[in-house]
């Protein structure tokens, strides 16, 4: 398959499982229980349906990929585990708007760290839009700055990072870490098997998380981790802004909750940045294509 082909596929694979993921945090919240259960739930029919998939997979077919591809796996399922803990422990802490546009920022973690450990240096326009949103995010954190909410925001500041070390240890690996993400649940499992054990079972509509935990989590964590074997980092963590844009509108519609203006005013600077940006590097990548085959005609 020729470069530009992967990219494209690494792109269509991506958005897919963008998509999928911006009803996660509405479907936790329809389920209506206490955070352990509902990472217990939530954790353990993900495992249980990727095992599934996988064994189906490998029965049919000699190219099933690996559930963990060596070192660079484990460390990958690892992150992806902590990604988990601190993503749903920061749905109970704060609101979809905060989460959601603070977990954007990953794109920015993305960048530095491909910069860093990859050596695919950021051109000057990304270090601009990293630093607007930079910004952006101050605003939305100063905002929840004596609300109770910034536990929560650090949270999912926390979650961005997990997510962006992750994305670029499997890019550096050049590995499928599909169900890598999948097997990573058993960290948050076991420790909300814990929890559980000591204060109980909460969950009032078990049957929304059970929903989210077989079907969506499967396909948008296998795709958002399949994504960096075609296409960049940055690039991966550019579809999490799906879920930014979406995820509030659907908990607005079916919940009524409003975000503050701190949160619109500090989410429209990372949304218009994200945005401008994609848009520059599309044009960019078509020019420079163009020049291309200027150069060298077929």
């Amino acid at each position: 398959m020729s470069p530009h082909r992967d990219h494209q596929k690494g792109l269509l694979i991506t958005a897919i499982g963008g998509l999928t993921l911006t009803v996660d945090i509405p479907l936790i919240r329809l389920a209506d229980g206490g955070a352990w259960t509902i990472m217990l739930l939530r954790t353990s029919t993900t495992f249980v349906a990727a095992m599934i998939i996988w064994s189906v997979w490998r029965a049919l077919s000699r190219n099933a990929p690996p559930l963990i591809p060596g070192w660079a796996g484990m460390i990958v399922a690892t992150l992806y585990g902590l990604t988990g803990i601190s993503f749903v422990t920061a749905v109970y802490h704060t609101s979809t708007a905060d989460l959601v546009f603070i977990l954007a920022f990953n794109t920015v973690f993305a960048g530095l760290l491909s910069w860093i450990f990859l050596r695919e240096r950021p051109r000057l326009v990304t270090i601009a839009a990293m630093l607007i949103m930079i910004l952006g995010v101050l605003v939305i954190v100063g905002g929840s700055v004596g609300t109770g909410k910034l536990f929560g925001d650090f949270m999912a500041l926390c979650s961005a990072f997990f997510i962006a070390v992750a994305i670029t240890i499997s890019r550096a690996s050049g590995k499928d870490m599909g169900f890598t993400s999948l097997v990573g649940v058993l960290l948050p499992m076991a420790l909300a098997a814990l929890m559980v054990s000591g204060e109980g079972f909460h969950v009032n509509a078990p049957w929304w998380i059970i929903f989210n935990g077989a079907v969506i989590m499967p396909i948008s964590f296998f795709c958002l981790a399949a994504g960096p074997k075609y296409i960049s980092g940055p690039e991966v963590a550019m579809f999490y802004l799906l879920e930014t844009v979406l995820a509030p509108v659907w908990v607005w519609m079916i919940f009524a909750e409003t975000p503050t203006r701190n949160s619109l005013i500090g989410g429209a600077i990372l949304i218009v940045t994200l945005v401008a940006h994609s848009l520059w590097q599309l044009h960019d990548g078509r020019r420079q294509r163009g020049d291309l085959a200027v150069h060298h005609p077929v």
